[in-house]
């Protein structure tokens, strides 16, 4: 079972890595697209927008059917759900180093209003005239 999500995963961020399926993926989030729609606005044969779209089936990402000649993609984002379980992790890894960073730095200002504060007030023995 773990091998299997771990070549799912692996399948789904290789699919991701390419912005042009990325956006492939961004425009099927609206609706259907047709190969020829899909490859339009990348200025790319039906051959080569094919091929992307082939990384994203295997991804599981995209799902293609026939009508008559044209091909119809459309989006399958519970493969992109399965990815962001895997990234929530590291996004509470995350959350958790920052907010111990947000305390440093708060504890940081304090500490420096502080001694801003302490430092207008010169103790007598230490003060010096300007003269001298």
């Amino acid at each position: 079972m773990v091998e299997y999500i771990t070549q799912t995963l692996d399948a789904v961020f290789h699919a991701l890595s390419d912005p042009t399926r990325r956006a492939m993926l961004h425009r099927l989030s609206t609706s259907e697209r047709t190969v020829s729609e899909l490859a339009t606005p990348f200025n790319m044969s039906l051959a080569g927008a094919s091929k992307h779209i082939k990384v994203l089936e295997a991804a599981g990402l995209v799902r293609r059917h026939v009508q008559g000649r044209t091909h119809i993609c459309a989006l399958q984002a519970a493969r992109l759900a399965e990815a962001q379980e895997w990234l929530r992790y590291y996004e509470q890894f995350w959350e958790e180093r920052l907010d111990d960073l947000e305390n440093i730095l708060r504890a940081e200002d304090r500490a420096l209003a502080e001694k801003a504060r302490h430092g207008d007030r010169k103790d007598p023995k230490t003060k010096m005239d300007s003269k001298e």
